[in-house]
């Protein structure tokens, strides 16, 4: 199920032989290292759900700074649907063609019907607000419970623990009558 997209990178190991429990303290000390972590990849799977209709695919998602690339296989994606932003832009890439657009939610929700804040993910994603104005809730251990930010709640449900970082391993994401699910299986740092 995991396809790694290239490059040279050091995967970020679980830490099998460490303490799994997450602790009080444990995000604080984290989040310097997290906001750094700007490189990275993910392997896992998202769903997603609107009031007409339900999907789930593979997603492969390699970040490089700012930049992207998604690959997003299965159901959800068409058979092989890849989304690429560069400092040319954005472009879709799908069975049905190539397409450009000036961001990437335009082009998602032309395209595909639906559309996540592919920006604000990838700090989601790794458990941080983006920019702007946000309201988070924490959990017991002070871990990033709730997130509401523009419009979306971020639900996280599990965290995993890599290369010494505890990172998100389920979040749920609602706007309006769209519910997404992300489960990652794998996470490197490139």
């Amino acid at each position: 199920m995991t396809l790694l997209l290239g490059g040279c990178a050091s995967q970020m190991a679980s830490d099998v032989a460490g303490d799994l429990t997450r602790s009080e303290g444990d995000w604080q000390q984290q989040a310097t290292q997290l906001d750094a972590l700007t490189h990275w990849q993910l392997a896992g799977k998202v769903g997603i759900r609107t009031p007409d209709e339900g999907h789930s695919a593979n997603l492969d998602w390699q970040q490089d700074g700012d930049d992207y690339r998604m690959l997003i296989t299965g159901p959800l994606g068409a058979g092989r649907t890849t989304v690429t932003r560069d400092a040319d832009g954005v472009r879709l890439n799908s069975s049905d063609g190539d397409f450009e657009a000036p961001d990437a939610e335009s082009l998602m929700l032309q395209q595909l019907g639906w559309s996540l804040p592919l920006g604000a993910l990838n700090d989601w994603v790794r458990g941080l607000p983006s920019e702007g104005t946000h309201q988070l809730e924490e959990d017991a251990q002070g871990f990033p419970a709730t997130l509401y930010q523009d419009g979306w709640k971020v639900s996280y449900q599990d965290w995993t623990r890599a290369e010494g970082l505890w990172l998100p391993r389920k979040l749920k994401l609602y706007y309006g009558d769209l519910t997404a699910t992300l489960i990652v299986n794998q996470w490197q740092a490139l």
